[in-house]
């Protein structure tokens, strides 16, 4: 699937947190850049691509000298894009397993109280950070997303033979790391079981249905409550609606992360692995 078709998910994300706009890969510009260096030489250059024999010898002279300048020119762009992934998510993830402990302290506290009221704002809140994670996954799947394309297109235009190791060590960058944020994801949802009966699901399935459109359409949030919840029907209506918006979200989030690692059955060096 072409990178392209991955911007009506990242539309929707700034629907909901338009403070991330900066935050993503600056794609477009990069595109711009790739189309200003070396003018007609860049297509003379791809034209002379290094075709590598069998025995790993080069087949074809170098490329000319003034591609180092350009790489190194490109290698600083790009490695200054993986600084502000890295500095953002690590942000991020840092605040969510402070706002998941004290939320996880709320439930309990709540709980033994048996406030309806603040189950209900409990509840609101761990959907919304729910929500911001599985997002800021999103987030770290569309911009390694992107940096495969961008490089590939280099590669393609100049002849060189960057991306492999490149994306070889963005694997190794803390924003492709998600293994703590998937753990927080399953956290938030554990919590929000504890909070209504299992038989009414609590986080929308990246499975979801669709509505006549074609666009996701999550379930409405479950209301049910202990006994005597004292919530006025009004505030638990607006808590409900602004459930309804980040799950809206979250299935978008889940169903782009669902094509962009499974969207194609060949498996390369740069495939992500599947969503869990």
């Amino acid at each position: 699937m072409k990178f392209g078709k991955h911007l009506h998910y990242y539309n929707q994300i700034m629907e909901t947190l338009p403070e991330w706009r900066d935050k993503f890969l600056s794609y477009k510009d990069l595109k711009k850049w790739l189309k200003q260096i070396g003018g007609a030489g860049g297509e003379r250059r791809s034209s002379k691509r290094r075709r590598v024999a069998e025995d790993g010898s080069s087949s074809s002279s170098p490329p000319p000298a003034m591609t180092a300048a350009e790489e190194a020119a490109f290698v600083a762009l790009l490695e200054a894009e993986l600084d502000k992934f890295n500095a953002f998510f690590l942000e991020k993830e840092e605040d969510y397993v402070i706002r998941q402990k004290e939320l996880q302290d709320r439930v309990v506290s709540a709980l033994e109280m048996g406030s309806a009221e603040e189950l209900l704002r409990v509840r609101k809140d761990i959907v919304d950070l729910h929500g911001e994670m599985v997002l800021l996954e999103n987030y770290s799947a569309l911009n390694y997303t992107g940096l495969v394309k961008i490089l590939k297109k280099y590669d393609k235009r100049t002849g060189a033979l960057i991306r492999l190791p490149f994306i070889q060590n963005v694997m190794q960058e803390p924003f492709y790391a998600t293994d703590l944020l998937f753990k927080l994801v399953k956290d938030c949802e554990e919590m929000l079981d504890q909070l209504q009966p299992r038989s009414q699901p609590s986080v929308p399935s990246d499975d979801g249905k669709e509505d006549s459109d074609g666009d996701d359409k999550p379930a409405k949030p479950s209301s049910s409550l202990p006994n005597g919840a004292g919530a006025g029907s009004l505030e638990l209506e607006e808590i409900e609606d602004m459930e309804s918006m980040y799950m809206k979200s979250t299935v978008a989030a889940l169903r782009a992360l669902r094509e962009i690692r499974s969207g194609s059955s060949t498996v390369s060096a740069f495939s992500m692995p599947p969503l869990r």
